[in-house]
């Protein structure tokens, strides 16, 4: 098609709640209200699909076919009544939430939310050349217009500043080891979904959501390019695939992730260990006496009484000299594997075994997956070659069901049924670069290029299920590094290898947010740094202090000294790294409620502060907080030689300091002390209470017991916090909850106590922790007091159940 001669479109169908367009040749729009606040519009210049299915949409689900979902399938969405408005011109669809207005000239789209009450412009096509109708190449493009003051956030795992305004990104999955936290690019992952805030004066508050429902390679540019015919734009384009654009109103940018989140599926609920500290470091396993090295682990742990619920087992468990062959025990390190993962097990640590998705020319398997058609071929059937770590290789081709088959049962017979639960499903960007590379594709052959990231998906949904089939009354465990959208159904994740350095510590607090927004919030990144130097004591602590505070919490390492970060590095601060590890295992009741609300509720762990407080324009500018849960506010240290950090308390109200319980206003700026060798910066939110364990905690013995601290409004409001239940592991099994109610006046507060359902913990008592310096009379509801301690800082109730 010539650029001059646009394609018009006119309304050829309308059945429920689909609508299609059709031009005078062959170019095809499809529309769909599939939500009161989600339209989805497929354009196809040819009228046919690329790729007639996917594997990232699955409102609601925790799982899809291996061979993903029909594009049209409309399973799952509540289809809700709209009206539909056309003429000659254009056409126009409203629910009580978007409208969008369509162009038929050209095709060009502009929507409008519904917001205070009134419909607001929030995006509109670019008015030359929106898509690309044949006349330029084979590529997929979406241009929008561009305005002053938009704030663009999300992108899933991106280096630099949270906002993506005026930037360039490439979403193409490698293995960057030693990236800049602040500037490389592309990473790990890929997730084409962002959220745009409307800047300035009516519009304040204004946001939106595009998700491209695309797995092939693409870019994004926010802005950067500028070109004085086409006015201020920013576009997507991706290497292959279908223009497929779901678009997500919102109130503000929370209700839009959880929208999002919901509509690539349900986040994994792992067992509660996934949450506790985990060791890990390459040198254990590369070494010649791995095993002793890995049983100096568990005699270090116990030595400094430091828990631990998990080792992420490095790949060197599968070496034969300096290469990594996958599901391969090194039996001169290992000699008995069994009896090695039982003697972790004797002591409550799980290991969390390394497994790849590329087999080298010297696997000792390579031919038999090569004789099976395992392995991604070229045309003449001959596995692609490619690099794999410091040879070649070929990677196994998990659109093929007999690989599925061939790898849940090597994860079961080599991993599984000595005792191991979990996986950790690494260097699975599956780097193949050839065009010619084909991949089954479930009997539909196609080139491995135009999705790459499905092979990953399809990974460790193979890994998920040779789990599930394993041990089908228990909740898996999975770790991968890369992924895509959707992925949060079946893993949990990290930064990958990152390089040593305070700017690291300072980004990747950004990354592991904007990856959060982009619906996938249990993740973490390595503690002290992958690559590079080996982190000083100052720089140790200060990412540990950051860490305790993540979903994943992994100290892991490759230090070019040869050391290994743990948390008895520098013995001069070994006892500091301890009480922040056993603050963690403090707040594992709160992590866990969490990491279940992210499950049933899909809000994130981790969030900005612009995602709970997104009128406060301070919260809009680059800054290093987190917030944990609603409730919770993080303020990490993220340069040498500092004693003080500034922090902007967001909202309305107030915050409390953690440790002291000193009460500050919201909406200002304070300075909190933050020695080295003193707790971390951390506030809570006036008007919660945060479950805890008070029980002793120790290495291979961790004590639960229940318990609240309290931060109650100052002057009159009501609260509740409950806090989820069950053993922490079982699918399916007893759940309950705590529950309690506190009413505040200026002279007293009113304490509501109930456990509810069949699993809370077992116990008789619930220690109480609140401001000493809160003076007022306190009664009590399901509960009575049996000893009440006022200290310097803390006033700690203990009450009969």
């Amino acid at each position: 098609m010539r650029l001059d001669q646009a394609p018009v479109f006119s309304l050829q169908s309308h059945s429920g709640n689909h609508i299609v367009l059709r031009s005078g040749g062959l170019a095809t729009a499809h529309v769909w209200v599939l939500e009161e606040d989600m339209v989805r519009v497929l354009v196809l210049p040819q009228g046919d699909l690329q790729m007639p299915r996917t594997w990232t949409v699955a409102p609601g689900l925790d799982n899809l076919p291996p061979e993903g979902r029909d594009r049209f399938d409309l399973s799952g969405f509540s289809l809700p009544a709209f009206k539909l408005t056309h003429d000659d011109a254009r056409l126009q669809i409203t629910t009580g939430a978007v409208r969008l207005t369509i162009a038929l000239a050209g095709f060009f789209c502009r929507w409008e939310s519904r917001h205070r009450g009134a419909w607001q412009a929030t995006a509109a096509d670019r008015a030359t050349q929106s898509y690309n109708f044949g006349w330029w190449d084979e590529k997929v493009y979406h241009y929008l217009q561009r305005e002053r003051g938009e704030a663009y956030f999300g992108l899933g795992e991106r280096a630099g500043d949270a906002n993506r305004a005026g930037q360039r990104y490439r979403m193409c999955n490698l293995d960057p080891m030693g990236y800049s936290a602040r500037s490389t690019d592309p990473l790990y992952k890929h997730i084409p979904f962002y959220i745009t805030r409307k800047g300035g004066g009516k519009d304040t508050g204004l946001c939106f959501g595009l998700f491209y429902d695309t797995l092939s390679d693409c870019s994004f540019d926010m802005g950067r390019e500028m070109d004085n015919y086409h006015g201020h734009y920013r576009y997507f384009v991706a290497d292959h695939g279908d223009l497929d654009l779901y678009y997500i109103a919102g109130a503000d940018p929370a209700a839009i992730t959880r929208r999002y989140t919901w509509l690539t599926g349900r986040p994994i609920f792992p067992p509660r260990y996934a949450l506790g500290y985990s060791g890990s470091t390459m040198r254990y396993t590369d070494a010649p006496d791995a095993q002793e090295r890995m049983g100096e682990f568990l005699q270090r742990c116990e030595e400094h009484d430091i828990p631990c619920d998990s080792f992420h087992l490095s790949s060197g468990y599968t070496s034969i000299g300096p290469g990594r062959y996958v599901f391969h025990w090194n039996r001169e390190k290992f000699p008995d594997p069994a009896a090695f993962v039982q003697s972790y097990l004797d002591r409550g640590v799980r290991l969390v075994p390394n497994i790849k998705p590329a087999l080298l020319r010297d696997h000792p398997r390579f031919e038999e997956a090569r004789q099976a058609g395992l392995l991604v071929q070229d045309p003449d059937g001959q596995p692609t070659a490619v690099q794999f770590w410091d040879g070649t290789g070929a990677y196994l081709d998990f659109t093929n069901p007999a690989t599925i088959a061939w790898w849940k049962k090597q994860v079961t017979e080599q991993l599984l049924q000595y005792g191991i639960p979990t996986t950790w499903n690494d260097n699975n960007e599956f780097e193949v670069w050839s065009d010619k590379a084909m991949a089954h594709g479930f009997g539909t052959p196609r080139p491995v290029g135009e999705a790459r990231p499905l092979q990953t998906l399809l990974m460790m949904q193979a890994s998920h299920a040779a789990q599930t089939e394993f041990a089908p009354t228990e909740r898996p465990y999975l770790v991968s590094r890369s992924g895509a959208a959707g992925m949060q159904r079946y893993v949990q994740t990290w930064s990958g290898d990152n390089y040593t350095a305070w700017e690291t510590l300072r980004y990747n607090i950004r990354m592991g947010l904007g990856l959060a927004m982009s619906g996938v919030s249990n993740t973490g990144h390595d503690i002290g740094g992958f690559s590079g130097p080996a982190p000083g004591p100052e720089l140790l602590v200060r990412w540990v202090q950051h860490g305790i505070f993540l979903p994943r919490f992994s100290i892991h390492s490759w230090n070019d000294d040869q050391t290994v970060n743990e948390p008895w590095m520098y013995p001069a601060v070994t006892p500091q790294i301890r009480e922040l590890i056993v603050l963690r295992y403090r707040l594992m009741p709160y992590l866990y409620d969490l990491v279940w609300r992210y499950h049933r509720g899909f809000e994130p762990i981790i969030r900005p502060t612009y995602h709970d407080f997104p009128e406060d324009l301070r919260c809009l500018e680059e800054n290093d907080d987190m917030l944990v849960g609603a409730n919770l506010l993080s303020a990490a240290v993220v340069e040498p030689g500092q004693t003080e950090r500034a922090v902007w308390l967001p909202g309305t109200g107030g915050w409390y300091e953690w440790h002291s319980a000193r009460h500050h206003p919201a909406g200002r700026l304070i300075t909190l002390a933050a020695p080295l060798d003193g707790p971390p910066p951390l506030l809570a939110r006036e008007g919660c209470a945060i479950p805890m364990n008070y029980g002793d905690i120790h290495f291979g013995r961790v004590e639960d017991l229940r318990g609240f601290q309290l931060f109650p409004f100052l002057g009159e409001g009501q609260f509740e916090s409950t806090c989820y239940e069950d053993d922490g592991r079982t699918q399916g099994g007893a759940s309950g909850q705590w529950r309690l109610q506190v009413a505040c006046t200026p002279q007293s507060l009113q304490i509501g106590v109930l456990r509810e359902g069949v699993h809370p913990p077992a116990q008789d008592s619930l220690v109480l922790r609140l401001p000493a310096a809160d003076g007022r009379r306190i009664g009590f509801t399901g509960a009575t007091v049996v000893h009440d301690t006022v200290g310097a800082d803390w006033r700690q109730i203990t009450l009969e159940l």
